[in-house]
């Protein structure tokens, strides 16, 4: 048996929850889901989850997995949003898509 784990997702104006796999990739989860978590433009021109074109961003907004990559860990040192390619869903998580043009900004 797969265990999976909570993950709550505000986007625009909706609130779902995904039971997700452990150990999946919060990008993998959320596009499998259709949820996306770039800009139109990134929908399009992304890096495929390598975390090197940060339009993937997302707000943790509960339980803060300790960053695993060199930009996410400036994200979130700085206050910038999360890259959703490289955080792995290991505990319940309840995160925010932001708004933006390409990168989510810091408000």
């Amino acid at each position: 048996m797969t265990e999976t784990v909570r993950v709550v997702v505000h986007h625009g104006d909706a609130t779902e929850t995904l039971a997700v796999e452990h150990g999946t990739g919060l990008r993998d989860a959320l596009r499998a889901a259709d949820i996306s978590p770039h800009s139109k433009a990134g929908r399009r021109l992304n890096c495929g989850g390598r975390g090197l074109c940060a339009t993937c961003g997302v707000r943790v907004l509960d339980a803060d997995p300790a960053p695993e990559h060199w930009h996410d860990d400036l994200a979130d040192r700085f206050g910038y949003p999360r890259l959703s390619c490289q955080i792995r869903v290991t505990d319940p998580i309840e995160i925010r898509i932001p708004e933006k043009l390409v990168w989510g900004g810091r408000a």
